[in-house]
C-alpha cells in the first residue's frame, strides 16, 4: 500500500463510520419517531414500500454516470453535504407550524430527494477511496472499516436514544428533533473534511468518457454473473426484512420491549464486529467468492430461524437471526463490492458498481412491492395461509431461505468450481508450451 495515501485511508475509515452515524437517525429506531410527528402513521406493507422506494434511487446512479467527466472528489462532496443538509431538514419540519398534509408532502420529497443524491454520489465516493487502497488487502481494510464504524454506531445509538428518551419523556419533543438536526450537522461537518482531507489518484481525475466506461460494462460478462449475485441477494433480504419490524413490536404477535430490541441490535453488531474480522482475513488469504459463499450459508441458517418463530419462542429465534444475519454480513456488505471490483478493471469499476447495485435495486423493489401484497393477504385473512395457522413473517422467511441459498449455489458454481475446471483445463495447455520451449532450448 503507496504510504502518500497512507492519511487519506485513514480519513476514509473515519469518512466512513461518521456516514453510518448519520444513517443511524434514519433507521428502524429513530425514523418511527420522525413520521409519527409528522403526521404520518404507516401500515407495516406500505412502510416497507416506501423503504424500497428509497431503495430505487441507485437507478440515478446511471443517469448521473452519462454526464459524469473528470475528478470524482468535487462532485461527491457537493453532493454528501446537499443530501446531509436534507436529511438535517427532515428533523426541523417538526418545528415549523404547517398543516400535516405539508409536513407529509416535505417529509416524502425531502426523504426521496436525499436518498436519490446520495446514491448518485455513492459509486463515485468508493471508487475513490477504493483506489487508494492495495487490491492485496482489500479484505481486512473493509473489514476494519465496518468493525470501526460498528463499534461507533452502538456507542452512539445508545447515546443519541438516552438523550431522546429522556427529552421525549419530559414531553419536550421538540426539543428531541433540534438536538438529532444539531447531531446531523455536527457529523455533516466533520464528514465533510474528512473528504476534504483525503488524496484523489491521478489516473481518476484523468478518466475517459464515462458514458463509454459504462456502456462497456455490458460487455463484461463477469460484472453482469456478480450482478446475479446481488440480484438474489437483495430478493432474499427485500423479501423477509422489512416486514421484521412489525412483527417484534406488534402487541398481538411477538411484542418484544425496547430494551429488547435495543439487545437485539447491539447483539447482532458484536457479532458483526467478530465475523469481519474472520471474514476480512480470509477474503485476503483465499478469494472473496469463497468468503461470500460461506457468508451466504449462514444468511440461510439466519431466515430459517424466523420460519419457525412464534409467539412462544419469538425471543429465542429473533435473538439466533440477529446473531447469525449480523455474522452473514461481516461478509456479504464488503464482499459484494468486491467481488464486483474483482470482475471490473479500475477505469471500469464506478460503471460496475453502479450498473450492478441499480438492477438489484430495480429488482429488490418489486420484489417488496410482490410480498407486501402476500403480507397484507395473509394478515387480512388472519394469519391464515392454503388453511395453515401461521404468520405472514414465517411465510415471507422461506423466500428469504430460498433465495439466499440459491446465491450460494449460485456463487459457487459460476464462480469457485467453474474457475477450478478452467484453470485445470489451461494447465495442460500452459505445460505443453512451456515444455516446447524447454525442447528447443536443448535442441
Amino acid at each position: 500500500m503507496e504510504k502518500s495515501y497512507k492519511r487519506s485511508r485513514a480519513m476514509y475509515i473515519i469518512e466512513a463510520g461518521l456516514e453510518y452515524l448519520i444513517s443511524i437517525l434514519f433507521a428502524e429506531s429513530f425514523l418511527p419517531r420522525l413520521t409519527g410527528a409528522n403526521g404520518i402513521n404507516l401500515s407495516d406493507p406500505v412502510r416497507a414500500i416506501i423503504s424500497a422506494v428509497i431503495s430505487l434511487g441507485c437507478v440515478f446512479q446511471l443517469i448521473a454516470m452519462l454526464f459524469r467527466r473528470g475528478r470524482a472528489k468535487p462532485l461527491v462532496i457537493t453532493l454528501s453535504v446537499s443530501n446531509q443538509l436534507l436529511f438535517m431538514l427532515l428533523y426541523i419540519i417538526p418545528v415549523f407550524n404547517v398543516s400535516g398534509g405539508a409536513k407529509k408532502v416535505i417529509f416524502i420529497v425531502g426523504i426521496l430527494s436525499a436518498y436519490l443524491l446520495y446514491y448518485i454520489a455513492h459509486p463515485q465516493k468508493i471508487n475513490w477511496f477504493m483506489s487508494l487502497i492495495d487490491d492485496k488487502q482489500r479484505g481486512k481494510f473493509t473489514a476494519k472499516k465496518e468493525i470501526i464504524s460498528l463499534v461507533m454506531g452502538i456507542v452512539f445509538s445508545f447515546v443519541m436514544g438516552a438523550i431522546v428518551d429522556a427529552l421525549q419523556e419530559k414531553g419536550n419533543h421538540t426539543g428531541a428533533f433540534i438536538v438529532i438536526a444539531i447531531t446531523v450537522f455536527v457529523l455533516m461537518i466533520f464528514h465533510t473534511l474528512t473528504m476534504l482531507l483525503s488524496m484523489e489518484k491521478e489516473q481518476m481525475q484523468k478518466s475517459e468518457g464515462v458514458a463509454r466506461e459504462f456502456f462497456s460494462t455490458f460487455k463484461n460478462k463477469g460484472v453482469i454473473m456478480v450482478s446475479v449475485v446481488f440480484v438474489l441477494w437483495n430478493i432474499a433480504s427485500c423479501s423477509s426484512k422489512p416486514f421484521y419490524g412489525s412483527y417484534m413490536e406488534n402487541a398481538s404477535e411477538l411484542n418484544f420491549a425496547a430494551t429488547y430490541l435495543a439487545l437485539l441490535s447491539a447483539v447482532s453488531a458484536v457479532s458483526r464486529i467478530v465475523a469481519s474480522v474472520i471474514f476480512g482475513i480470509m477474503a485476503d488469504k483465499k478469494s472473496f467468492a469463497k468468503t461470500i459463499t460461506v457468508a451466504f450459508v449462514i444468511a440461510t441458517l439466519s431466515f430459517l430461524c424466523i420460519v419457525f418463530a412464534t409467539p412462544e419462542n419469538g425471543k429465542v429465534t429473533f435473538m439466533l437471526h440477529y446473531i447469525l444475519y449480523g455474522a452473514s454480513m461481516g461478509g456479504i456488505n464488503s464482499a459484494l463490492i468486491n467481488l464486483c471490483y474483482d470482475y471490473a478493471p479500475p477505469r471500469q469499476r464506478v460503471g460496475a458498481l453502479a450498473v450492478t447495485q441499480a438492477i438489484s435495486g430495480v429488482v429488490g423493489f418489486l420484489t417488496t412491492t410482490v410480498v407486501a401484497l402476500l403480507v397484507d393477504k395473509i394478515q387480512a385473512n388472519g394469519n391464515v395461509f392454503f388453511g395453515i395457522k401461521i404468520y405472514a413473517q414465517q411465510v415471507v422467511s422461506v423466500i428469504g431461505v430460498v433465495c439466499a441459498l440459491l446465491a450460494m449455489l449460485y456463487v459457487l458454481i459460476f464462480f469457485i468450481i467453474k474457475k477450478k475446471i478452467t484453470r485445470a483445463q489451461d494447465a495442460p495447455n500452459a505445460n505443453s508450451e512451456t515444455n516446447a520451449l524447454q525442447n528447443a532450448k536443448n535442441s
